[in-house]
């Protein structure tokens, strides 16, 4: 099952998955090999619709949250697919079994005050305010994946076309509209930063080498922590924030479908409804015929 196991992370090595997707599947792949090994099982022929269901029971135990159990699930399915594809396996184990449904949760994301001071806290930073304020900035103007914004150069930056070039998910490039205010905050960064050339890596962590997503992660962490952030912001609620502000002051679903570099339409659809709970507040603090009966004048 182990060398199975690595042969198929081999596999999707080759099929250009993105890093964290990778080790995502090594994660969960490798706890699965572990559940059965404890159970003294380790052959492929272990792999049955029996001990998955043993596996997801335990798992939906433990987890707290639903969707996690079903990145966990998307792994092994992966997997048994390839396997099957392969004539490696003769039954898929997942055929005809029931799964739990994936949550319906609705994207956290930040109002636009609350932006604006995670902007301003990230400039006060007295050795890394320029690139810290440049980070936030084109993070929400753009609301890409903090993997999208480490691996972009210096040269994927257009300051005179006002867009930046990014390799997404499934190494699909697209081009993506930056504000005036995050261009104007990168080319104070780069200036600081003395001669760069094109293939430089846009953002730099202390040690001149390119941000990883972790390091993104905590520079977002810290600046909210400076600001006063009563909760703990993360990049993908810029990314939230940039697509939820977008629909709120009317912006056609399909352009932001593709700024956000989303496959399925449906997957963009989600900020339609924390626009629409929006509307309802709105509709419900000034309509006579409201729950809430309007506002009183």
């Amino acid at each position: 099952m182990e060398r199975l196991i690595s042969e198929f992370l081999v596999h999707l090595r080759g099929r250009s998955f993105s890093p964290n997707t990778l080790l995502a599947y090594t994660t969960d792949l490798r706890e699965f090999a572990d559940f059965l090994k404890e159970r003294g099982k380790t052959a492929v022929s272990d792999f049955t619709r029996h001990n998955v269901r043993a596996w997801l029971a335990l798992m939906q135990s433990d987890l707290p949250k639903r969707n996690t159990v079903l990145r966990k699930v998307s792994a092994l399915r992966s997997f048994a697919a390839w396997l099957e594809e392969n004539e490696i396996s003769p039954e898929n184990p997942f055929l005809l079994l029931p799964l739990p449904r994936k949550e319906k949760l609705l994207p956290r994301f930040l109002s636009e005050d609350e932006v604006s001071s995670l902007s301003r806290a990230a400039s006060a930073d007295d050795k890394s305010g320029p690139r810290n304020f440049a980070l936030a900035e084109l993070m929400y103007s753009s609301g890409l994946r903090r993997a999208e914004v480490s691996g972009l150069n210096a040269g994927d930056v257009d300051f005179m076309g006002g867009h930046v070039r990014v390799m997404g998910k499934g190494s699909k490039e697209r081009i993506v509209p930056v504000g005036d205010s995050a261009l104007a905050a990168l080319r104070a960064y780069l200036a600081g930063r003395g001669n760069v050339i094109a293939g430089a890596p846009l953002f730099l962590n202390k040690n001149r080498k390119r941000l990883t997503g972790h390091g993104i992660a905590l520079t977002l962490k810290t600046s909210a922590r400076r600001a006063g952030a009563a909760r703990h912001v993360t990049p993908h609620m810029l990314r939230h924030s940039f697509a939820t502000h977008l629909l709120d002051r009317g912006a056609d679903l399909r352009g932001v479908q593709e700024m956000l570099g989303h496959k399925n339409l449906a997957t963009t659809q989600i900020y339609t409804h924390v626009s629409l709970e929006k509307l309802k507040q709105v509709y419900d603090n000034a309509h006579p015929r409201s729950k809430s009966g309007g506002r009183k004048p």
